[in-house]
């Protein structure tokens, strides 16, 4: 009797959805500096004999340098850019509506399924893989199960920005057991929940944005092979976000800046680089790919600076246009979402045999990479 072929994992087919606002880093600016001028008045006493130091004012120009971001889209403007206010704005939902993260992830999910030409009904596993789950249960994957229709199982898992490769690599993993004919992996993020619109260093990093990806075990043509999946996980407090169910316990915490977004940008560059390039050249070696012939580098967009240094490393040169995909600069960074952004907008020109890498780092620190060839 023989053995039967263990399934191939593909990814079949990916959504996006995109916010309906967009803010330009002049707008932003702007609303931060009127904040910054109002604080250091209501403090002028305090600062000139020195017990506080004084707030600095930013730029356009400041927030482009040092990231690349030009704009970011997100899912409430007014409240951002009210300098009382500087939060997004997003009323609580009664139980018996969808939720908003469930809500963008459908939208991205429903983009994917109609690129997609595979039965619905295959679809066995639904992954909401993301930074920021607006609820420790019941799990955002549950309600877009329910919301789509779907049968089979699903859960949510975070590993901050590299949550949708790793998303990628558990469903993979799933096909390739025999486990179910297709996956779902959805990762809507509201990034600019958890961002500090007052912190001179952060304010302008985050957007929102959900994806989709479908990943099954049928190699049609136009879809990608995945070669290889890796993941890595090395522990750092340079990232970090302690909100949690358990600030209630106590409360003369509740108001701390860390809970919100919070890193040592500097200590993250200097030793995520390095991490992030050794990873993709070893599993490169690993599985017979030839990293400097990759036709697309489709990373994860935190900074561009960041990307570029990788792109440089793992091509062993500069990359030419378009060969190391940059969408931050209308994105922002969209943590989980923004490897998955650059390879749904940027793939179109691949013929069969060629390829790229899908690749997310971050908070953890925490990384992914996912080899693929187009068929």
């Amino acid at each position: 009797m023989e053995t039967p072929a263990v399934p191939q994992p593909v990814i079949a087919a990916t959504g996006l959805y995109v916010p309906p606002h967009s803010i330009s880093n002049r707008e932003l600016v702007s609303a931060f500096n009127a904040f910054v001028e109002r604080f250091n008045a209501e403090n002028a006493a305090a600062i000139a004999d020195g017990r506080i130091a004084p707030l600095l004012p930013s730029s356009a120009e400041f927030i482009e340098k040092a990231s690349g971001i030009k704009s970011r889209h997100v899912m409430d403007k007014t409240g951002i850019l009210d300098p009382a206010i500087m939060r997004p704005i997003l009323p609580e939902r009664p139980n018996d509506q969808i939720s908003i993260l469930a809500e963008m992830a459908v939208a991205a999910a429903t983009d994917a399924l109609n690129r997609w030409a595979g039965p619905k009904n295959d679809i066995g596993a639904v992954i909401c893989a993301a930074s920021n789950m607006q609820r420790p249960y019941p799990a955002m994957a549950i309600e877009v199960q329910n919301t789509l229709g779907l049968g089979g199982f699903a859960f949510d898992m975070n590993v901050a920005c590299s949550s949708a490769t790793f998303g990628i690599k558990t469903a993979a993993d799933f096909i390739s057991s025999g486990s179910t004919k297709a996956v779902l992996v959805v990762n809507p993020e509201i990034c600019s929940g958890h961002l500090n619109f007052r912190d001179r260093d952060s304010h302008f990093i985050f957007g929102d944005v959900a994806t989709a990806v479908i990943i099954t075990g049928s190699e049609t043509a136009g879809a990608w092979r995945i070669l290889g999946t890796r993941l890595k996980t090395q522990f750092s407090n340079n990232i970090r976000n302690n909100f949690g169910f358990l600030n209630r316990a106590a409360p003369e915490g509740i108001g701390k800046s860390d809970k919100l977004f919070v890193q040592e940008g500097r200590k993250v560059f200097k030793e995520v680089v390095p991490m992030v390039s050794e990873m993709i050249l070893a599993h490169a070696r690993d599985i017979g790919v030839d990293p400097h012939a990759l036709k697309r580098l489709w990373l994860h967009q935190a900074n561009i600076n960041m990307n570029d240094m990788i792109g440089r490393k793992v091509l062993g040169r500069d990359p030419r246009p378009g060969e190391n995909v940059i969408i931050l600069d209308t994105f922002a960074n969209t943590s989980s979402a923004g490897s998955i952004i650059a390879f749904h907008t940027a793939n179109d020109d691949f013929a069969a045999g060629e390829r790229g890498l899908i690749c997310s780092f971050g908070a953890g620190y925490s990384a992914g990479t996912v080899f693929v060839e187009k068929l």
